[in-house]
């Protein structure tokens, strides 16, 4: 009976250890998820909230905006994913060859955006788009190009927000990758230059495989900020030039609170998190069989 009392003690502390975090997140993350499950069903504006089933839904699927402001998130998890795991690991690979000092002040720099904000990073990369004075036009004006509204052509918008988006999501990578390289027995490096491997095949068969819990990590997290980039898109674009920029996090803070339209917002942030659940579960699996948990 002792050692039982013991263990509801025990047990007792542990939860109400626990209990400020969980209260927190019931009451700031999982309620307002289900109230927001809740509110899709519902024509909720200031006016009005009467139930409609799956009508925002179906309307969503039908408009021409929202399937565009899709396929621009999607294309901007594509871009962007792959460039800054690439990215990153050439840095850290780089950079960890380095001495010690050369190590921290380069950690240091890359990691610089990742803990600024990014409105101030924004307003700087606004100037290097401007189309008068900006200083990206004035480079390539020195290789004859006319003047180009980086981010007011459609065929340039995007991809001008998706180099903001990387060069604001490298910082972190960067440091975990070069952690993580810290962590490879050296001897195992040293045994493969032996043998007379390659420098592709000491990545491929060694460094890479040893990286999979870091790579798991930063792909399923840079995954899921690419999909819900707002703020860089806000402060940029609009959503413009013809919704060319326009991503389903815009679109939701569009719909609710500019148009006011919180039923049809909420329905698009349900497909949101669905797409980045599905797609976050294809990574874990594919990814983290390997993977000791």
């Amino acid at each position: 009976m002792r050692v039982k009392r013991y263990v509801w003690r025990d047990w007792l502390m542990s939860y109400l250890f626990l209990l400020p975090a969980m209260g927190f997140f019931l009451l700031f993350v999982a309620y307002p998820m289900l109230k927001g499950v809740y509110i899709s069903f519902f024509n909720y504006t200031l006016s009005q909230f009467d139930f409609v089933g799956l009508a925002n839904y179906k309307h969503l699927f039908q408009d021409e905006t929202f399937i565009k402001s899709m396929r621009n998130t999607v294309m901007i998890v594509i871009i962007a994913v792959p460039v800054v795991i690439s990215f990153s690991i050439f840095v850290a690979m780089t950079i960890y060859r380095k001495s010690e000092w050369l190590r921290s002040l380069f950690r240091g720099i890359f990691y610089l955006p990742a803990v600024s904000s990014v409105v101030s990073i924004t307003v700087v990369w606004a100037s290097i788009y401007h189309p008068n004075y900006g200083i990206l036009n004035y480079i390539t004006g020195f290789f004859g190009a006319e003047p180009i509204a980086w981010l007011g052509e459609p065929r340039t918008a995007l991809l001008s927000i998706i180099l903001v988006l990387i060069t604001t999501s490298v910082g972190q990578p960067i440091i975990l990758y070069v952690a993580s390289l810290g962590n490879i027995p050296a001897s195992y490096i040293e045994a493969a230059q032996i043998d007379r491997a390659s420098s592709g095949q000491i990545f491929r068969k060694i460094i890479w495989p040893m990286l999979m819990p870091t790579n798991l990590y930063i792909i399923v997290i840079t995954t899921i900020n690419s999909f819900q980039v707002f703020a860089i898109i806000q402060l940029l674009t609009s959503g413009g030039p013809m919704y060319e920029t326009s991503t389903v996090m815009y679109g939701v803070y569009e719909q609710a609170f500019m148009l006011g339209s919180f039923g049809l917002a909420s329905a698009m942030g349900v497909i949101l998190a669905i797409v980045i659940g599905i797609i976050s579960i294809i990574q874990f699996k594919y990814l983290g069989s390997d993977v000791e948990y």
